[in-house]
């Protein structure tokens, strides 16, 4: 199975249609998405007066987002649709729609953009895809192989050096690491209650998840095999998602049921300074300045505005049903 990527410019669309959905921010800023997966919709949001200046259709239940190697492209997960939608990151142009893309619930590059991963949420497999840039730009994806996992496959992170994807399979309890090159199973083990997002500190040593059925994130030491349960944090009821800080030492995780987000250090793996999390925080993105946190705040049909400073919620921004995935152009580093 192979879906191709054109070069941005290449990707047709009715003029009418095109013009309205290029219109610019009004400050100059690039646009901040959110994505409503009971709508199908993405709201785009100005990023300089926050406020949704429209919205845009996906396919079924659109949850996280990603950028393409060039940055000309966010790609959208549509779960139930089996397409992936790239929209430009910096007008809200929708470019095309890729096909035939099973059950892409999460979705990551890796650093070396050689390969591709989603794990299909309700189907328990991980996709591995071979990824090629043709002279002409874009890319190009091919299935590589299909991995049987546990259940519930939830997220997935993929080491620095671009040879293991680790993965949550919520439903076991468990998690996987599959190595990229054969993308063979290295190892799976039991974890806590519920596991759902995974981030890797910056060094590849330690791969915590978020437990959404407890109050904790768990660390673990991934640098031997199979790894070895380093710490459970205590955070707060339902710890879900991570964002991090951008300093390759700090990093944020959502709270769904205590609405909170907790800021964790990485070097002492201690909880160093709390947040609100309104209305069951999700997915997050932090402005280059750290001063600001955007949530989505999933049972309110929100995304919130979090000033990390005064540590109150300065904005709420309505949009569409069970807001998910939050992601803008301009933003703190991913490390």
């Amino acid at each position: 199975m192979t879906a191709a990527l054109l070069a941005p410019g290449a990707f047709g669309q009715a003029p009418a249609a095109a013009a309205a959905s290029a219109a610019p921010t009004t400050g100059g800023k690039p646009p901040i998405f959110v994505l409503n997966s009971l709508d199908a919709t993405i709201s785009v949001i100005d990023g300089s007066t926050l406020t949704e200046i429209r919205r845009l259709p996906t396919g079924k239940e659109p949850h996280h987002l990603y950028l393409s190697p060039d940055e000309k492209s966010l790609l959208v997960a549509n779960a139930v649709g089996d397409t992936i939608t790239l929209v430009d990151p910096r007008t809200g142009l929708v470019q095309k729609t890729l096909e035939n893309i099973v059950d892409p619930y999460q979705l990551r590059f890796s650093p070396d953009m050689k390969w591709f991963v989603t794990a299909a949420n309700r189907l328990n497999h991980l996709d591995i895809y071979r990824v090629t840039r043709p002279a002409a730009g874009g890319f190009e994806l091919a299935l590589a192989k299909r991995v049987p996992a546990g259940k519930t496959p939830s997220h997935v992170v993929i080491d620095t050096r671009s040879t293991v994807v680790y993965a949550s399979l919520q439903d076991s309890d468990q998690m996987i690491a599959v190595d990229l090159a054969t993308q063979t199973p290295r190892w799976t083990i039991p974890v806590g209650k519920m596991p759902a997002d995974v981030y890797l500190t910056a060094d590849d040593k330690y791969l915590m998840t978020g437990l959404t059925g407890d109050s904790v994130v768990e660390v673990y030491d991934v640098s031997v095999n199979p790894p070895k349960l380093f710490k459970r944090i205590p955070t707060g009821a339902g710890a879900h998602a991570f964002r991090a800080w951008g300093d390759k030492r700090h990093v944020l995780v959502s709270n769904r049921v205590a609405n909170t987000i907790n800021r964790i250090d990485t070097q002492t793996m201690t909880v160093v300074d709390t947040y609100p999390g309104p209305s069951g925080p999700d997915d997050m993105d932090l402005t280059p300045d750290r001063k600001y946190i955007y949530s989505a705040s999933r049972w309110a049909g929100k995304m919130s505005v979090i000033d990390t400073e005064t540590k109150k919620v300065v904005k709420q921004v309505p949009v569409g049903k069970s807001p998910h995935g939050v992601w803008t152009l301009d933003h703190a580093g991913r490390l």
